[in-house]
């Protein structure tokens, strides 16, 4: 079995980031190269990749904030983006395909939280979809309700976990 290893993005990654992103994302779901890098430069202490000997496999990126809304489009290119907001937003929770059901959800889900928590930030918010609300219950996160937001063109619920 491989071996991962978790750390922060580094720019070199952002090709494979990319391919992740659009391999396990459909369509509008997906964030665009630019975007990705966006969130490379401005916060990279938010966003940890997971890796096997050969390449990146997963990543979780995120943005930090003291107004959190969800639904605002805007946030997922760090507009509002703070880096001393004592709230985080998570933009993608993503392995690779080929990589699924291997636990590296576990893994960075489990090292993103303890990164946050000592960065002394408060909480963390996301959106999912309906299939996986009973993934995030499991590390934490509560269910606050469906959202506004129309990302993708699909229909998102909102949840949250304090640290």
């Amino acid at each position: 079995m491989n071996q991962f290893n978790i750390r922060e993005v580094k720019e070199d990654d952002l090709d494979r980031c990319f391919v992740i992103e659009s391999d396990a994302y459909s369509g509008d779901e997906a964030a665009t190269k630019e975007k990705i890098l966006k969130r490379i430069k401005q916060y990279p202490e938010g966003f940890i990749v997971i890796e096997n000997d050969q390449q990146v496999v997963g990543f979780i990126n995120s943005g930090a904030t003291d107004h959190v809304v969800l639904s605002d489009e805007n946030f997922k290119e760090l507009v509002g983006h703070d880096s001393s907001g004592k709230q985080i937003v998570i933009m993608s929770v993503v392995t690779h395909p080929e990589y699924q059901g291997l636990g590296l959800v576990n893994q960075l889900m489990s090292h993103f939280v303890d990164k946050m928590r000592e960065h002394n930030k408060t909480d963390i918010f996301l959106i999912c979809q309906t299939e996986l609300i009973d993934m995030y219950r499991k590390y934490g996160f509560k269910l606050l309700g469906l959202s506004k937001s129309e990302h993708g063109g699909l229909s998102w619920h909102e949840m949250s976990m304090a640290l």
